[in-house]
């Protein structure tokens, strides 16, 4: 994955370099694009890998009175969780050599099945369980599903190195451009949860002041 990024980045910053040799004669200079910045970000995206076990039992599924029969079984296979940050909350200003780039804290954006890991070994059905049903399967994944995304949400170390990952990324877009331009580009990174915390504290503040 980290091979296809760089190349990838490779080949949007070559359609620059070519710009940089008809900077002489155009007036347009070559800066940093909003929409390139969200680019690289979908790119950074991390992929995890989690094997688990979803599990299903429900009492008493089916019979009566002393034939009553639970219905019992669980499926292993390979979750499949992408980390990274929201692109709709990235935003970049460029003032002469300042970039600003404000950036969300990374998170899981999907959380699905590898449907490669899946075969008729998967599914283990207990003995004597009553009859095990499409639904039933779809209602074990989903829980399956929930525990892998709150596993990765509390994983802070894989949510940290997600965000670095885009960060970095970003500064290598950054300063090829600078390269490219003969510029020495500053990057001011504003993260939002911290002016969202900022923003909290004014308005506690001002409250407070309305009070006296």
């Amino acid at each position: 994955m980290k091979k296809i990024v760089n190349i990838i980045l490779i080949i949007i910053m070559s359609f620059y370099c070519v710009g940089c040799s008809k900077l002489n004669n155009s007036n347009k200079e070559i800066v940093p694009q909003a929409s390139q910045v969200k680019s690289i970000c979908e790119l950074a995206t991390m992929k995890c890998y989690y094997h688990n076990v979803a599990k299903y039992k429900e009492n008493d599924a089916s019979g009566a009175l002393w034939w009553k029969k639970d219905r019992n079984f669980w499926i292993e296979y390979t979750g499949i969780v992408t980390l990274g940050v929201d692109v709709s909350l990235v935003n970049i200003e460029v003032d002469d050599e300042t970039v600003e780039i404000t950036i969300p804290p990374a998170k899981v954006l999907s959380c699905e099945v590898d449907a490669e890991t899946l075969n008729e070994n998967s599914f283990v059905v207990s003995k004597n369980s009553a009859k095990v049903e499409a639904e039933h399967q779809t209602e074990a994944f989903k829980q399956a599903q929930a525990e892998i995304q709150q596993k990765a949400n509390n994983d802070t170390v894989l949510l940290a190195n997600a965000q670095q990952r885009a960060q970095k990324l970003l500064e290598d877009y950054i300063n090829n451009i600078g390269i490219c331009t003969g510029k020495d580009y500053k990057i001011k990174w504003i993260y939002i949860e911290e002016a969202e915390k900022l923003n909290n504290v004014d308005i506690n503040e001002s409250l407070q002041m309305i009070e006296q």
